[in-house]
């Protein structure tokens, strides 16, 4: 599934090729990908028709594009896009062959934010592919974000969609603080056990977003941390270590076009990403540590599994719920 970096790749492509466009035009060809959308594809089709996309913004692997007001004021509707397990946002050109698991498409004007020299370059549709179509596009209300601050990445306005107020900030996002981070993870939400591992807590999309399966692997292994170590009694030098992580596994990502294992995710340009080839735990099951040269191991989580070193990243003492049931 695309985590963080695979959607501000694609967020960065949207925002030069969609954002300050026209839609002339939309088209549903599997009303399944507006099942979030009240009145399905009639009232999806109707209200988007003619109206201009402001910009293109992102929190955690939540996307989303403010539709700009007919009376000028401040948006307050959104359209938005959930890449589930995936789902791609492919910028092409309507000549071209409609790709297969095409499921809506959005025919542009011409009002790119950063056109090309040549506008008659300009792809002019944005086609929503998806193979397993657990991700899906929907109109929802723009509400103010708790805090006051924008409400993601790509726009400075503090809105964000009313579905995605649950979903809190980013690492990346700069109104994080090493106190504020350490504070989410060790202070977490009446009826989360003390005994909480800190792997299921960065996964939790409501303490902080954008984090899956591989990035917390990646990030943990960067800080030495074992994925059942209990959040609660993290220390704020190892909180601070793991923020750090995060931060720079996000960004080497990035640099990299995010990570990819099959041709399900690849960016608006239908190109994937090569970070799966810079991964130090991730799917390193039996091969040496690149900082001990211990064998990497593979262990059960949440359905999943868990790579780590079991030198650097040793099994804590006191061990959760979870790690007694594995």
């Amino acid at each position: 599934m695309p985590e963080l970096p695979e959607a501000e790749v694609v967020r960065r492509g949207l925002a030069r090729w969609f954002a300050g466009r026209s839609i002339s035009h939309a088209t549903v060809l599997d009303p399944r990908s507006l099942r979030r959308h009240d009145g399905g594809a009639p009232a999806f089709t109707a209200e988007l028709t003619g109206r201009r996309v402001l910009a293109a913004v992102r929190r955690g692997k939540f996307l989303w594009f403010p539709l700009a007001p007919e009376n000028g004021d401040i948006p307050r509707r959104a359209l938005v896009a959930h890449l589930g397990m995936s789902g791609q946002l492919l910028m092409q050109s309507s000549h071209l062959a409609e790709p297969k698991h095409l499921k809506v498409r959005l025919l542009l004007g011409e009002g790119a934010a950063s056109p090309e020299p040549d506008p008659a370059d300009l792809p002019d549709e944005l086609r929503f592919v998806d193979q397993r179509i657990f991700g899906g596009m929907h109109i929802a209300d723009l509400v103010p974000t708790a805090d006051g601050g924008p409400g993601g990445d790509g726009a400075p306005l503090p809105l964000l969609p009313a579905p995605a107020s649950h979903i809190a900030r980013d690492v990346l996002d700069p109104l994080w603080t090493a106190g504020g981070f350490h504070g989410a993870l060790t202070r977490l939400p009446s009826g989360r056990g003390r005994t909480t591992g800190i792997k299921r807590v960065i996964l939790d999309q409501g303490v902080v977003s954008g984090v899956g399966n591989i990035y917390a692997d990646e990030a943990l292994w960067e800080a030495r941390l074992h994925y059942d170590k209990p959040a609660a009694g993290l220390r704020r030098p190892q909180s601070e270590a793991l923020l750090e992580a995060l931060i720079e596994v996000m960004q080497r990502a990035l640099d990299e076009g995010g990570t990819s294992f099959d041709a399900l995710y690849v960016n608006v340009n239908g190109e994937s990403g090569y970070f799966a080839r810079s991964l130090q735990a991730y799917g390193r099951e039996g091969q040496p540590c690149r900082r001990c040269q211990r064998a990497m191991v593979r262990e059960p989580f949440m359905g999943r599994s868990s790579y780590r070193c079991p030198h650097c990243q040793r099994r804590p003492r006191l061990q959760s719920s979870h790690s007694k049931k594995v």
